[in-house]
């Protein structure tokens, strides 16, 4: 009788676990793996119904408790428990690689790393690898279904990967939407999270800071997070219209599943976790990635005097784009984007053939421009909206790229605004990763440099394809042309957030803040829709000071000067978006708080000049700023471009002073922020 509660007993806890996904509390086996510094620890665990768990810890602080891992494939099949171990493997790694574009030089990647092999102990005895590499700061751990007979086709109706944070921990997210990433950070407890788009970034009652992300989305599905009953966040992909997860067949690697670990918040921002793991650059030849500025004629649209579309105020006409290439060169800018070039645009809504990417609007003469260009010394930006339809713009893709290549030029600017087509389809579910990566592809083989719009966030793959220059894919510099914009808290959130994931076309640089430039115009096409006044006021919530130092702190190797050319023409402080690098060589946070304050230096590529900027939310803060990052016995010169005493970005935006002073590593900088200030300061030596 006793044999027999026993085995009922069993049998209940067998049906609780697969109902429960196999969550009882994990065994004394495990093994565990440190960081080469020792500071931070993963341990990985089997429970008694052989379900994988694993723990992160540093210096003895518990930062991800017990939590779940594996997978439930279509029709309820568990892939996450009856596990045993068959094998451990550990290695190190430690060696140093070059990006082509980036924050630093040189990049070393080093860690420990620990795979442990796994095997059904009953039924159809499937095989499950799990990788982890545990760097000094922070973990990637990922999932391989190995080739095997008892798995071919794969179809995943959920990821079970957990990351258990405590509730308490302060974190920074955005909801997880499944089509866009523009949105403000919200600010709260772990556990008030509904759904968040990663990078989440966190900070524990012991101040550490974490970020939360991906490595390598490679024909895989986005992760979201959510939060369960217990507080804990889970990974939520993006789902095919059926409801399943990813498709695919064995062997699969998962992304790298990454938590980037750091004393401070400024840790989060210097790490290069997320690019060491990913693959090494793929193209042998990349003399044709060449960083660049640019300019366009973006801001006139987005203020609504002028139009997409062909017309009275078509803004893309081969008459204002020679106009826009004689001020571009005389600013000393290489670039220029001109959007709406191509036929098509006046049809979007209406016909499933628009837009076309080889030939011209009928006011555009595209040829003639790029020869008009190359003789001003500047290059075009081809301008690729796709307004969503993917299987149109793929039909183009190949042909408008050669077309591309043909003419001279090396850039394509891509956007993907309105849903997708088929509507069916998320823009970050699998088959959109799949279209992004086919884009990224056809671009290297064509030598084109991409700046994406609308995009699949970034998870370094720009390490594997430096084509990808930039991307958007946050809440940028537009919206203050056309609704209530940005608080000046945003771009605090954004360096310790979304800029974690890659570089960030926000398009900072706007010196007409106040607009005084719509009153010349009185056609304005976002009025009916908007009720757009004619003078709204500050919508770029920072002084102009900030717009430089946005420069600085938001890393994008494409980087534009969105105003209109005349705000450029002959201001002063237009000077340091001329000598501003847009790569380095080195990056140092010298301090910083997420959503309150920041202050960087960067050191610009192949130069012994630096570059600071500094920047504060509604706060006006003071800073002494040490700058011992300076070579021993070399006197520089220090240029400041800060804000006024009386400035404010609300009631006094544009008021700035421009001083000089000379420096050298022993000096100290006191740095000054009005509400909403900034400054930015070049560092040149003297000698």
């Amino acid at each position: 009788m006793k044999n027999f509660f026993k085995i009922k007993l069993y049998l209940i806890v067998i049906a609780l676990a697969g109902m429960f996904g196999c969550s009882m509390q994990p065994s004394k086996d495990s093994v565990a793996l440190s960081s080469p510094d020792s500071k931070n620890k993963v341990e990985f665990s089997l429970n008694e119904l052989g379900a994988p768990y694993y723990t992160v810890s540093r210096n003895d602080e518990t930062l991800v408790s017990k939590s779940r891992m594996g997978f439930i494939f279509k029709g309820n099949d568990h892939f996450d428990c009856n596990f045993s171990i068959l094998n451990v493997t550990k290695s190190a790694h430690n060696d140093t690689w070059q990006p082509v574009v980036g924050e630093y030089k040189e990049i070393r990647n080093n860690y420990n790393e620990l795979t442990v092999e796994l095997q059904e102990q009953e039924g159809k005895k499937r095989k499950l690898n799990v990788t982890f590499r545990l760097y000094n700061d922070g973990l990637g751990f990922r999932y391989e279904i190995p080739k095997q007979d008892n798995i071919t086709n794969i179809e995943i109706a959920s990821e079970e990967t957990e990351f258990a944070i405590a509730k308490e921990t302060t974190a920074w997210w955005i909801p997880g939407d499944y089509n866009s990433y523009e949105n403000i950070y919200n600010e709260t407890e772990v556990c008030k999270i509904d759904s968040a788009n990663t990078p989440v970034t966190l900070k524990t009652l012991q101040g550490t800071h974490l970020s939360i992300h991906e490595a390598n989305l490679t024909d895989y599905s986005d992760m979201t997070l959510k939060v369960n009953q217990k507080g804990t966040l889970y990974c939520n992909l993006v789902p095919w219209p059926d409801g399943i997860k990813v498709k695919g067949v064995a062997p699969m690697n998962t992304p790298w599943r990454t938590l980037q670990i750091g004393e401070d918040a400024g840790d989060l921002i210097e790490s290069s976790l997320i690019l060491n793991l990913n693959e090494p650059n793929r193209i042998e030849d990349t003399s044709w990635i060449k960083p660049m500025k640019y300019t366009g004629i973006w801001w006139t649209v987005h203020l609504g005097f002028e139009t997409f579309e062909v017309g009275e105020h078509h803004a893309g006409t081969t008459e204002k784009t020679k106009r826009m290439i004689d001020y571009a060169s005389k600013l000393g800018i290489k670039g220029l984007l001109i959007e709406g070039w191509n036929k098509g645009w006046d049809l979007r809504g209406k016909s499933k053939e628009i837009p076309d990417f080889l030939h011209g609007a009928e006011d555009y003469d595209l040829k003639a421009l790029v020869e008009y260009a190359k003789s001003k010394g500047v290059e075009l930006i081809v301008h690729h909206e796709t307004f969503g339809n993917i299987a149109h713009y793929e039909k183009y893709m190949e042909p408008s790229f050669k077309m591309i290549h043909d003419l001279g030029l090396s850039s394509v600017k891509g956007g993907y605004a309105g849903s997708i087509k088929p509507a069916v389809q998320q823009k970050h579910g699998q088959w959109m990763v799949r279209h992004y990566r086919k884009q990224l592809e056809m671009a290297a083989k064509y030598g084109i440099m991409l700046d994406i719009h609308e995009p699949i966030k970034q998870t370094g793959l720009r390490r594997t394809y430096p084509n990808l220059m930039t991307v958007e894919g946050v809440r940028g510099m537009e919206f203050a042309a056309w609704s209530e914009g940005n608080p000046p808290s945003h771009t605090l959130m954004v360096p310790f957030t979304r800029m974690l994931a890659g570089p960030v076309d926000y398009n900072a640089g706007i010196f007409d803040i106040k607009y005084e430039s719509l009153k010349k115009h009185k056609f304005n096409w976002r009025m009916p829709k908007k009720k757009y006044p004619k003078n709204p006021g500050p919508c770029v919530k920072t002084t102009l000071a900030k717009q430089l130092a946005l420069h600085v702190v938001l890393f994008s190797p494409m980087q534009m000067s969105p105003d209109l050319p005349e705000n450029y023409d002959g201001h002063p402080a237009f000077k340091f978006l001329q000598d501003v690098a847009v790569v380095w060589d080195d990056t140092k946070v010298l301090n910083g708080e997420v959503g309150d304050y920041i202050t960087m230096a960067r050191k610009a590529k192949d130069s012994d000049d630096w570059f600071i900027g500094s920047m504060t939310n509604e706060e006006a803060r003071t800073f002494e700023v040490d700058l011992d990052f300076l070579d021993e016995g070399i006197k520089y010169q220090a240029t400041v471009y800060a804000d006024a005493a009386d400035a404010h970005w609300d009631k006094n935006p544009t008021a700035y002073s421009i001083s000089h002073q000379e420096v050298n590593r022993n000096s100290k900088l006191t740095v000054k922020l009005v509400p909403g200030g900034g400054q930015a300061i070049r560092i040149t030596p003297l000698q």
